[in-house]
């Protein structure tokens, strides 16, 4: 009786152990799966599409927003789009892009792996890209245009003398600023009052990199004769110009007709150093972007050209879109 009291025993002790084991194996198993399968798990996550936003400046407040609206956009919308990745492929491409011959055979190159390609902010016009969403380059240059007269006809000058504007452009052709520059020397040429008061010139600009851009400002700065009125046609060339308005005691005599609304951008105006500048509704970029590679997906084709809201920012309405205080790093 004790030897069958022993091996009943042995069998309760083996069962149970068993029963442990299996629990336990179980109890792994399930969390491996949740874990792989959990979207708050940042180790194996995956989506349904990847999309790439390409730019030169990644590190600048106006791409952040760009990205923080196409970003957000996917997020809202993941029944459509939940950003899948396959680790060496994406699905499309966003690109703030350019007019180079080597911009278009990158964009041809994308479009023959069946990437889609939409461009933001600065166009190729001649690439296959399939979209681009502008910021309305005719209307800007009527905006600019429209500030450039009525500061020209408050400057009082000797006669024969010009109002001088210098528009900083690019060194790589870009068609937006193009487009730009001409509808300001034609919206000056038309002027019946002020055509033969305003000499307008274009400044070349390195924009390779943050510091070339510096060192480009700081030499115009450094010529005998500077332009009473500068326009800038990006939140860096502002921003530079800005800096070195203060650096080079020119507070007063350049007048800075700026573009974005970082928070530096609309120190300068509340500060009176900049004149005004251009607000673009980066969220709608980054939205019309996304929506043009998920309406190429669906149908197989898409609106060529999309258009963003612009927004003058000066000192009737700086209030509105700036409060002191702020943690971003600021001109001195």
């Amino acid at each position: 009786m004790k030897r069958k009291h022993r091996g009943t025993r042995y069998f309760y002790i083996v069962t149970y152990i068993a029963m442990i084991l299996v629990t336990v194996i179980v109890t792994v198993g399930f969390l491996r799966v949740y874990l792989r399968t959990d979207p708050r798990s940042s180790r194996n996550e995956t989506y349904d599409k990847y999309y790439v936003l390409v730019t030169d400046d990644r590190e600048s407040a106006f791409w952040q927003s760009v990205y923080k609206g196409a970003s957000d956009y996917g997020l809202n919308h993941k029944a459509e789009l939940m950003r899948m990745a396959i680790a060496s492929k994406v699905d499309g491409i966003i690109l703030n892009a350019d007019e180079s011959e080597e911009m278009e055979q990158l964009i041809s190159e994308a479009m023959d792996a069946s990437i889609p390609v939409v461009t933001v902010n600065n166009d190729c016009s001649n690439s296959r890209r399939i979209s681009y969403v502008e910021v309305g380059n005719y209307n800007l240059s009527k905006e600019y245009s429209k500030q450039i007269m009525e500061i020209a006809g408050n400057m009082i000058t000797e006669e024969g003398q010009m109002v001088k504007v210098a528009v900083i452009v690019n060194s790589v052709p870009s068609s937006g600023q193009s487009i730009i520059s001409a509808g300001i020397q034609e919206s000056i040429e038309n002027s019946v009052d002020l055509s033969n008061l305003i000499s307008l010139d274009l400044v070349t600009v390195d924009e390779s990199n943050s510091f070339a851009v510096e060192e480009s400002i700081r030499d115009l700065f450094m010529q005998e004769s500077l332009p009473d009125i500068i326009v800038c046609l990006n939140e860096l060339d502002t921003t530079c110009v800005y800096q070195a308005v203060v650096d080079f005691n020119k507070v007063g005599q350049v007048h800075i007709l700026g573009y974005y609304d970082s928070t530096t951008i609309l120190q300068g105006i509340d500060r009176e150093i900049i004149d005004s500048t251009i607000k673009i509704d980066t969220v709608e970029m980054g939205e019309l972007a996304v929506e043009a590679l998920l309406s190429y997906e669906r149908v197989g084709f898409v609106n060529q050209y999309n258009t963003v809201d612009i927004i003058l920012i000066n000192n009737t309405n700086i209030r509105e879109y700036y409060t002191e205080g702020s943690n971003e790093t600021q001109v001195q």
